[in-house]
Parts: C-alpha cells; structure tokens; sequence
C-alpha cells in the first residue's frame, strides 16, 4: 500500500474505531432508540454505514458504486437489533472497504470508478466516502454521548484536559488515536436499570 492511500486507511481506521468506542457504552436498547420522533438511530446510522461501504467498495473497480442489491431507504427504517448483529453488519461494510484498499496503489488515483452512473476519479470517491463516513460517525458519538448523559465516558481530550495533553506531546496520529479508542471499548455499558411500577 502506498503513502496517500495509507494516510486514507489510517483516518477510516481512526474514525471506525471511534464510532465503535461510543457505540460499546451504549445498551443493546440504547442502539434501537430513536433520537426523536423523525430521528435515526444508531443501529439506523451503522445500517446505512456499512451498506454504503459494502456497496461502494465490493467490486470498487469493476462495478457501479451503487450496487442493484443495496436498498438504502430500508437502511434508515428502524431496526432492533442486538449487540452482536449490530457488530455483524458494521464489520461488513468495513472489511469490504478495507479490502478495496489493499488493492489499490497511488498510481490508481487518477483511474476512475463509476457511483450512480457518474464517473469519478479514484481519490475523488474515497475523499467522498471518508467525508460521509465521518459525518455519520459524527452522529453516532453525538446521539451515545446523549444517551449516556452524566455516565459518557470522553472519547477525545476531557474538557479542561487541553493544557496538559499538550504538554505531553502526545502522538496525534490517525494509528495512535486508533489504538487509543480501541482500549475505550472495553468501557462496559451501564447496567439496564428498571423503574419502579
């Protein structure tokens, strides 16, 4: 893998597992419940997610980007879903990106892919996937931090913490971030409490 295209794996990696740092405090009841009356949820957003990842890199080269197979509204209708399935259906939509990029080198840039029926040059679909990636991860940390309220456990620098990150020099790359969030998620999810009836 050449440089550009591992400096675009490092920040998909970054943000995948941040994603999955906020999702592994949540409550399997937490990942189906809706942000408001119109809103998605999270199992919504890591639906749509990964089923933009699995449609856009499966055949990246060879075949339209937006696969006859991919239903995407149905992506946003609001599934129950387990922990476990939840994981399933992300790590789909991942490994399909990951394994496009093990394939290409920074000689394919400037080649071209087809997403609905428009032409694009390489890096210009994967600076467009990364951009929609992070948006929805985005959404993910917002609506966990939501959910978890007072119990949220800070995925970046603490609030009042800046000062003395700094002072550390701390690796700030995509990798070192990466690693740092994939030690978060063995944050356990507060124990489901019941109201008294």
């Amino acid at each position: 893998m050449s440089e550009f295209i591992a400096s675009l794996e490092g920040e998909y990696r970054r943000y995948k597992a941040l994603g999955e740092a906020a999702i592994a405090q949540l409550t399997e009841d937490q990942l189906s419940a809706p942000a408001s009356d119109s809103g998605n949820s999270v199992a919504a957003i890591v639906w749509h997610v990964a089923g933009n990842l699995e449609s856009r890199f499966t055949g990246f080269r060879t075949s339209d980007g937006e696969k006859p197979w991919r239903n995407r509204d149905e992506e946003f209708a609001p599934p129950t879903v387990t922990m476990p399935e939840l994981r399933s259906k992300w790590d789909k939509g991942w490994q399909a990106l990951f394994t496009a990029l093990e394939e290409l080198s920074d000689q394919d840039l400037r080649e071209t892919v087809v997403i609905r029926r428009q032409s694009l040059r390489i890096d210009e679909a994967l600076h467009r996937s990364l951009a929609h990636t992070v948006y929805h991860v985005g959404q993910i940390v917002f609506l966990a931090k939501q959910w978890r309220g007072g119990g949220w456990n800070c995925l970046s620098i603490p609030l009042g913490g800046s000062a003395a990150h700094n002072q550390r020099g701390a690796d700030e790359s995509a990798a070192a971030h990466a690693r740092m969030l994939e030690r978060r998620q063995s944050i356990q999810p507060p124990p489901t409490t019941e109201s008294p009836s």
